[in-house]
C-alpha cells in the first residue's frame, strides 16, 4: 500500500479499493489482520447513513470473501487536502454473472502510512 503523500489522490484511492479487495480474495489471512493493514484501530465508515467500526469492518469481509466479486474502480475526479480526500467514483462489480455500477462521493481520512482513519459514502446505483 502506497504512503499517501507520494501518490495523486486519484490513483491513490482506486489502488487502496482494488488492493484491499484484492487481498482480501487471494488470501487466507486472517481478515482481521488484512483489514488492520488498511485501517486504524478506530476506523469508523459510514456509508449511506450505516455506520462501521472495526468489528463490522471485519465481519462485512465475510460476505465479501465467499462471493468472490471482481471490481474495477473507475475514479472521475479526486482532491486532496493534507491527510483528507474528497473522491467521485464509479465502482464496476461483477458478481455471479451479475454487473453492478456504484457511483460514490467519497470523504475521508488518512494516515500518512496510507491506512483509512475515516470514510463518509454516499453511493447511488447507476447503469452498468
Amino acid at each position: 500500500m502506497p504512503a499517501r503523500d507520494a501518490t495523486e489522490p486519484g490513483r491513490f484511492i482506486a489502488d487502496f479499493i482494488t488492493s484491499f479487495t484484492e487481498e482480501l480474495l487471494a488470501s487466507d489471512d486472517d481478515a482481521a489482520g488484512i483489514v488492520d493493514r488498511y485501517h486504524t484501530a478506530d476506523i469508523v465508515q459510514v456509508a449511506d447513513g450505516h455506520r462501521m467500526d472495526r468489528a463490522k469492518l471485519i465481519a462485512h469481509t465475510r460476505p465479501v470473501r465467499k462471493n468472490r466479486p471482481s471490481a474495477r474502480v473507475e475514479v472521475h475526479e479526486a482532491l486532496a487536502d493534507g491527510d483528507r480526500i474528497a473522491a467521485r467514483y464509479t465502482l464496476h462489480v461483477q458478481q455471479r454473472g451479475k454487473r453492478l455500477a456504484i457511483e460514490v462521493s467519497f470523504f475521508g481520512q488518512f494516515t500518512a502510512d496510507g491506512r483509512m482513519r475515516r470514510g463518509d459514502m454516499l453511493t447511488r446505483a447507476v447503469p452498468a
